[in-house]
């Protein structure tokens, strides 16, 4: 399972990458694409899919029979990065840089002095007018330097990156000769010229390593979620529900876009499955919504940074992720349902909350359901160093998501009047 993990995130450098690979499991997998701008003739039985922007990408199977409710698991498919700035060459007489932005909340050390390459989408002039194009470098362009010691005796002293400054990649010499627009222009066999606009990321190429009990890889904040989830949409079957895999871009940036876990998108297709008003109201009581992001593991050397009576533990399951403050969208009945099913799946949860000193971020649980208002819970798998450029997980932990989503998918879960609720 952590090989086709790392195969997963290997083949998803970017959040338009991993909505494209994804598609075309689903499309291996018999699902057909539907355009979002076009006339939908769903029929019972059939498998689809629907993207938007290109990084965000809902899935669903419609039952040969009526169901009780959407069944939803959602994650995220972007990641902290540098984005390239679209005039990215920064000359001086003796070097050759990049001009980048942070996109995201990023550990800035953890990008320096890692061979980095280049990926995303651009815009190509076609017949018609534009299409977009995905394009990845693969190989290492890029490096970002660290100032020698010698040279910075408070390097180790909790040294304050600027982004402006201190992090601008280097790619070669003032004698380098290089042109990002013609890099991608050769790579997709198309003119330079009739490229007009590019969308470019910075990411660590490194593939994923397995170290006895753990796994090490870029981008495990999403995508592990993103992959379990996946894998478990692909692997169920049955249930009363009517399943749904929901992958959301711009988690990393507050999800305040037209693709992101804020946005119509979710609403948008739900209205088109069941277009008659009141019935979609009245599914929408027996409807769950599992919010998949990763979740702070108990750190090895600064246990303090942990509430001591909620701390996630590497291979030790799936984590339920609580706030006072709804921050993480799991209540009472959420965590009661998830619990139920994960215990009839046989896998193992546990519960984390951050320290309530400690400030923790929001995920798309809470966001989500400001647009489709059901029972919903934030959950996730532990992992150590977020938002690092190369993250470490429990080996075993992928799985128990992997398992215990495709249980959840092909299960029954009905409401009852008086807060009851039927599990099968």
């Amino acid at each position: 399972m952590n090989q086709k993990l790392f195969d997963y995130i290997a083949a998803c450098p970017t959040s338009f990458h991993a909505v494209a690979h994804t598609a075309s499991l689903l499309r291996k997998a018999g699902y057909e694409e539907l355009f979002e701008g076009a006339e939908w003739s769903l029929s019972a039985g059939g498998n689809y899919f629907t993207t938007r922007n290109g990084s965000s990408l809902i899935a669903f199977r419609i039952p040969k029979n009526d169901y009780d409710g959407f069944l939803i698991a959602t994650a995220h498919t972007d990641t902290p990065a540098f984005r390239i700035k679209e005039n990215s060459i920064l000359v001086t007489p003796e070097y050759l840089r990049l001009s980048t932005e942070k996109y995201g909340g990023m550990i800035f050390s953890t990008w320096l002095d890692r061979p980095l390459s280049v990926a995303g989408r651009v815009t190509v002039r076609t017949e018609k007018g534009l299409k977009t194009r995905l394009v990845d470098f693969e190989d290492p362009i890029a490096i970002i330097p660290n100032v020698a010691i010698h040279q910075n005796r408070e390097i180790n002293n909790g040294y304050p990156y600027n982004p402006a400054v201190d992090l601008l990649p280097l790619v070669g010499t003032s004698a380098t000769d290089l042109d990002l627009h013609e890099l991608a222009a050769d790579k997709l066999n198309v003119s330079k010229n009739d490229l007009y606009s590019t969308e470019l990321f910075l990411y660590n190429p490194a593939r994923g390593v397995c170290m006895g009990d753990l796994i090490s890889a870029p981008r495990l904040d999403d995508l592990q979620c993103a992959f379990a989830a996946t894998q478990a949409f692909l692997m169920s079957d049955g249930g009363t529900s009517l399943p749904i895999l929901a992958l959301f871009d711009n988690e990393e940036v507050g999800s305040v876009t037209k693709q992101g876990a804020m946005s119509t998108f979710l609403y948008d297709v739900l209205m088109r499955i069941q277009p008659d008003a009141i019935t979609y109201r009245r599914k929408l009581t027996s409807s769950f919504l599992i919010s998949c992001d990763n979740a702070h593991a108990l750190h090895s050397n600064h246990p303090e940074y942990a509430d001591k009576n909620q701390t996630a533990l590497l291979n030790h399951g799936i984590v339920i992720k609580h706030n006072a403050n709804q921050k993480y969208t799991t209540d009472a009945i959420s965590a009661g349902i998830f619990k139920m099913l994960c215990e009839k799946a046989n896998v193992p949860v546990q519960h984390f909350a951050n320290r309530a000193d400690l400030a923790g971020g929001s995920t798309l649980g809470n966001l989500a359901t400001t647009q489709v208002s059901v029972n919903a819970i934030d959950i996730g798998l532990p992992q150590l160093a977020m938002h690092s450029s190369y993250e470490t997980a429990g080996a075993k932990d992928t799985e128990y998501l992997v398992h215990a989503l495709q249980y959840i998918f092909s299960c029954k879960l009905r409401a009852l009047p008086n807060g009851e609720w039927e599990i099968e």
